[in-house]
């Protein structure tokens, strides 16, 4: 069965959508940033579900059907997006589950292995690295309209690139955003990456469920993922594997590698022919046996 629903978490409404039975071992998929759970493909869901696993997703904040803010004014951090997933948790009544986290969702899983280990069964780290690798910053402002201009804006520990103010994106429109969400899968993936066709009807979807995909782009980024966790990884005593593309430029090899000898019983896979996206259905059966052997 599948039941999607809004709940109240955090002081917000978090969009949430489970797969299969509560009976069963749940497990949590946590999607990257400034990506809603559309992202997580409902047949990968199902296949989860069938597995014998109770799959749950839901939409980050400013994502999907979830609480959005202004563009530019994202009041909270990387921390309160750990939060809200430990908060799915407790909405459902689930002690512990098996964290399944894609890059931002994946720097999130580290610091609840980190934090509340008691909550994690597993961890499955895709397309991430020490503090969700190279694409990783902590907060520059929160809690007020913040100006960002092209160029680079100092975030805690290091600088990163800050997207321009003024996209020349109008995200308003569904036909631009939809084209534009479309080239950046592509430009990020590899040959397994799906065809034109079958990202259109993802990034519709996308497109139809967010409520401000101008926020969407810029807030997540400004939030940041929170202080580093790097020096506390060797304290992770939960059974983990890192899946990472071999293509995946984004988030070069040398930090899933990082990753994998910073977590004690961590086990890196390759996925021959992936970039930087969401696991492609040519690499399913392996990504799906690695998920569900490790949550056995």
């Amino acid at each position: 069965m599948v039941h999607e629903t809004m709940m109240p978490i955090n002081g917000i409404q978090v969009c949430v959508e489970t797969f299969g039975e509560p009976v069963d071992s749940p497990m949590l998929l946590m999607a990257g940033d400034a990506s809603s759970m559309d992202w997580w493909d409902d047949e990968f869901c199902r296949r989860l579900a069938a597995g014998r696993r109770f799959v749950i997703r839901y939409d980050h904040r400013d994502t999907g059907r979830s609480t959005s803010y202004p563009a530019g004014a994202p009041a909270y951090s990387g921390t309160d997006l750990m939060y809200d997933a430990l908060g799915v948790l407790d909405a459902l009544r689930v002690p512990a589950a098996h964290l399944v986290g894609f890059s931002l969702g994946g720097a999130l899983a580290q610091r609840i292995a980190v934090h509340h280990p008691s909550r994690v069964l597993s961890l499955t780290l895709i397309s991430t690295g020490v503090d969700g690798g190279a694409s990783a910053n902590t907060p520059v402002t929160v809690g007020g309209p913040v100006t960002v201009s092209a160029g680079t804006v100092t975030a805690g520990v290091r600088t990163i690139e800050a997207p321009a103010a003024t996209d020349e994106t109008d995200w308003s429109n569904r036909k631009a955003a939809v084209a534009r969400m479309i080239d950046e899968v592509r430009s990020c993936g590899g040959p397994f990456t799906p065809e034109e066709p079958h990202l259109r009807r993802f990034a519709e979807r996308v497109f139809d469920r967010s409520a401000d995909l101008a926020a969407t782009r810029l807030n997540h980024r400004l939030a940041g993922y929170g202080p580093s966790v790097r020096d506390l990884l060797g304290g992770i005593d939960t059974p983990t594997v890192v899946l990472h593309g071999t293509l995946d430029r984004r988030i070069p090899a040398g930090h899933p590698e990082e990753l994998a000898r910073c977590i004690p019983k961590a086990r890196l896979v390759w996925l021959d022919g992936v970039g930087h996206e969401f696991p492609p259905r040519a690499v399913w059966t392996q990504v799906l046996t690695e998920i569900l052997d490790l949550a056995a």
